[in-house]
């Protein structure tokens, strides 16, 4: 399928896909979300083992674009748009088998933040910053923001950045524990990419790790230990779990299929 407003590219078993709106600072539009969406699932049906995310131009996202084109009488209302476009993408992004790596080029604004953090691992370019924009405009954080940045950061902090509407540095999420890596912005993609390949490398178990860290934001410790039993036996019962053992046994690097 062709897109106009995202791109995909594979390198090996890495799905490589890019917000292409350099023209509005890849603010998303209800047609872009849907093309996301749709571009996310032909990521799910391919081969692809891991799925690096970035921007195309001088920004990651600068959120919802409050003037798509075409559109004369404004956006529908905000919280429908949430229920019909944004939710079901970051859903399916959450629900995902396979490791997701955000590299944050520029800005990450709004929505665009809710998309950079979400991922398992988050690598920011510099000069990025990141910025809950929503107060300037009488709204409220959303994208699942409320839900993540107290858990990340702190509720604290959290508030802070929604309430006051202040750009917070790349360094300084580092230090937050908001990214894992700041890193100088002509070595982003190299290093983003090159996390990217190393998990598409790994093991069938790191979508299962996955599914474990989401789901402990909403379960008991009780909970948790059955989920993990439950995740272990489908992790013993692959194919990379037999070949992990047997690489150990014999002294050499593993040779993971995703199976």
């Amino acid at each position: 399928m062709s897109y106009e407003n995202v791109a995909i590219d594979y390198i090996d078993h890495v799905a490589i896909l890019k917000l292409n709106a350099p023209e509005v600072l890849n603010a998303l539009s209800p047609n872009m979300v849907q093309e996301l969406s749709s571009a996310i699932t032909d990521i799910i049906r391919s081969d692809a083992r891991c799925l690096l995310i970035t921007g195309e131009g001088r920004a990651f996202c600068a959120g919802a674009n409050l003037q798509p084109k075409g559109a004369a009488d404004g956006l529908p209302p905000a919280g429908s748009v949430l229920e019909t476009h944004y939710h079901p993408v970051m859903t399916k992004l959450r629900n995902m088998e396979i490791p997701m790596v955000s590299a944050v080029n520029g800005p990450a604004v709004g929505v665009g933040m809710s998309f950079a953090v979400m991922a398992d691992i988050v690598v920011a370019a510099r000069s990025a910053y990141f910025l809950q924009a929503f107060a300037n405009i009488g709204l409220v954080p959303d994208g699942g923001a409320t839900h993540l940045l107290p858990r990340i950061i702190g509720w604290r902090r959290a508030v802070e950045l929604s309430m006051l509407a202040e750009r917070l540095p790349a360094e300084t999420a580092l230090d937050w524990g908001l990214v894992n890596r700041v890193v100088d912005d002509d070595k982003l993609m190299e290093e983003a990419l090159g996390l990217a390949t190393r998990l598409a490398n790994g093991p069938r178990s790191l979508g299962l790790m996955r599914k474990a860290y989401w789901e402990t934001f909403s379960n008991s410790y009780s909970e948790q230990f059955q989920l993990e039993a439950n995740l272990q036996g489908i992790a013993g019962a692959s194919e990379d779990n037999r070949e992990g053992v047997k690489a150990f046994l014999e002294k050499r690097p593993a040779k993971f299929t995703g199976k």
